[in-house]
């Protein structure tokens, strides 16, 4: 069976949702990052990063990067459809994905939700924080216009795995109470009233979107 070692409420929230997606059967570990389940000899070994979240497959290989665990268990499960069929369209997609997931998190967020990690001087804080909400803003006005050239809420006709990660994105800009560009706001709605999305969020504790 796969484990999926992850945290309620962070970026391996998508990856959970793809996962209940596929219907699949697998094992949850919760890792509590901020008391340092990270950095534990017996996570390393498994990742040695350090990081969420994982995913570890019936063979043992460890998968330890949100957009590797994506693609994989999009082309893992191909009927899904969870990425489009044209090669280049595909592409666009990971290139895509890429930049939510190493910019818009990696960039932007980081700033404002671990800004030790930037910081050079004590009082460097407040400029680091404000670096990134406008990252972030910067983020979303991008995801926006893609958005915007989509025929619905979606990115594609269906839910892919792009979707799962512009939504833990946006599920963190509400939480911050950041106001999202309208074609944001829609993507997340319309995420939002999905069954899946509902059952995780609930299963990871949060009642109310």
């Amino acid at each position: 069976m796969m484990t999926l070692y992850m945290t309620p409420g962070s970026c391996s929230t998508g990856i959970h949702i793809l996962m209940e997606e596929l219907e699949l059967v697998f094992s949850a570990h919760v890792l509590n990052l901020p008391a340092g389940d990270g950095q534990k000899p017996e996570y390393l070994a498994i990742n040695p990063k350090g990081t969420i979240p994982t995913l570890v497959l019936d063979d043992g290989t460890a998968l330890t990067d949100f957009a590797a665990i994506a693609w994989w268990l999009a082309q893992r499960w191909p009927k899904k459809q969870l990425l489009p069929e044209d090669l280049t369209a595909q592409a666009v997609a990971l290139d895509r994905l890429n930049y939510l997931v190493g910019t818009l998190h990696g960039h932007g967020f980081t700033r404002i939700f671990t800004p030790d990690r930037y910081l050079l001087h004590a009082d460097d804080r407040d400029t680091i924080e404000r670096q990134g909400r406008t990252l972030v803003q910067k983020g979303f006005h991008q995801a926006a216009q893609w958005l915007e050239a989509s025929a619905g809420a979606l990115f594609y006709d269906q839910f892919s795995i792009v979707d799962a990660a512009l939504f833990y994105n946006e599920f963190w800009a509400k939480r911050l109470e950041m106001t999202l560009p309208d074609a944001c706001q829609a993507h997340y709605e319309a995420m939002a009233r999905r069954p899946v999305v509902q059952r995780v969020l609930m299963e990871e504790g949060y009642r109310q979107l």
